[in-house]
């Protein structure tokens, strides 16, 4: 498949976005509306001929299946439509709403499917099912192979373009995999057997099978919607980048927001020496923002924090202050520190980093370090911004 990739960015212009990134998402839809329609056609006839409703499930399962390729095509024909006025940031989250739509598919294929096998239950299966027929074992057999050939490709051009729409096209294909093989073993069953009421207890198990998938399919992509955490090898990356600058000093505050597949803006803090020449820390910050956005593909924003550097006095307040929020919990952590040194008695302003794994209240735990700094330090007040991580 890489050198198939690489022969379609040559033609098509580049890496996988804007245009190359359209025709190939598009390519892999008019793939899966093909497939899906030639295996839902042979299921449907083989089904209705032998009266199995484990196999027209089947076969309005892959119904479904072209569907939701048919949004995947139209998905990635609108998500690469160009940034205007009222979407700044594209439309590349287009994507996002296609995979819900994709699971709601599912879930509606599912529930009907799961009705009409307990109906079936509770309907005489020996005048309502003809003779499975070697034919029918033939085609079940080929859907299962050309599911998983599917699912490979799926997956492929998945990875490749980091889309949620096609990764969820292939988890989909891979259960239709598992599905069609238990009908298969079904038929084979009641061909030598007779057993019907097998066909319908079958019918169950691929119409839950359907919906457990929509409802995976559905809570990822809610949580892309919603927004979620980014994953620890782009924060890491982000973080390595910054770390080749010796001015940087410090980072914190990083936010990283997703505004679909392969679009991402990122936002954070660099700590830099206060008393350093400004415009030299401000081409050095340039420089870390170019080449995040070159190498990640991320357009980055960073907001400079000058520190106190030389002031033995400062830095001897920030360790003492570090080392208390340690002892009040070994996870917490400080930054944006600074001081206000008076007569009597001193400010110490920072920000305190409570981590979401931390369950106690932030209030109790900014009067747990207040206390402990004021135990040791009776002069020292705080001003504390309470900060998530």
């Amino acid at each position: 498949m890489k050198k198939f990739y690489q022969w379609f960015y040559k033609k098509h212009g580049g890496i996988a976005e804007g245009a190359a990134r359209e025709k190939l998402g598009g390519l892999a839809g008019l793939v899966g509306i093909l497939a899906n329609l030639l295996l839902a056609l042979l299921k449907l006839v083989v089904g209705l001929l032998c009266a199995s409703v484990a196999i027209v499930a089947d076969a309005l399962n892959n119904l479904s299946d072209a569907g939701s390729a048919i949004v995947t095509l139209v998905s990635f024909k609108m998500a690469a439509k160009p940034a205007d006025r009222d979407h700044p940031f594209g439309h590349a989250r287009i994507e996002y709403i296609a995979s819900m739509v994709v699971s709601f598919l599912i879930l509606l294929v599912g529930s009907e499917l799961f009705l009409d096998s307990v109906k079936k239950i509770f309907t005489p299966a020996d005048q309502t099912m003809g003779e499975i027929q070697t034919f029918t074992i033939v085609v079940l057999v080929l859907s299962i192979v050309g599911k998983f050939l599917l699912s490979a490709f799926y997956g492929s051009v998945g990875r490749e373009l980091g889309s949620p729409t096609l990764k969820a096209s292939s988890q989909d294909s891979l259960f239709d995999c598992i599905s069609t093989a238990a009908v298969l073993i079904c038929s084979i069953v009641i061909k030598f057997t007779g057993f019907y009421i097998l066909d319908a207890i079958v019918g169950l198990g691929v119409s839950t099978l359907i919906f457990v998938a929509g409802i995976r399919i559905l809570n990822e992509t809610k949580n892309s919607l919603l927004g979620e955490a980014p994953v620890d090898e782009t924060v890491s990356a982000i973080e390595e980048i910054v770390a080749r600058y010796p001015e940087a000093l410090g980072i914190h505050d990083m936010m990283i927001h997703n505004y679909g597949p392969s679009r991402f803006i990122a936002s954070l803090h660099v700590e830099v020496d206060g008393a350093a020449d400004m415009f030299e820390l401000h081409d050095c910050i340039d420089n870390i923002e170019r080449t995040v956005q070159n190498e990640l593909n991320i357009l980055c924003t960073i907001h400079m924090d000058p520190i106190v550097t030389d002031n033995e006095a400062v830095s001897s307040l920030r360790e003492i202050t570090a080392a208390a929020a340690h002892r009040v919990d070994e996870r917490l952590s400080i930054h944006d520190f600074r001081t206000v040194i008076g007569q009597t008695h001193t400010n110490l302003i920072f920000d305190l980093v409570v981590p979401f794994e931390i369950t106690r209240d932030p209030e109790e735990i900014r009067r747990a370090l207040e206390e402990e700094i004021l135990l040791h330090h009776p002069n020292h007040y705080c001003v504390i911004t309470i900060d998530r991580a």
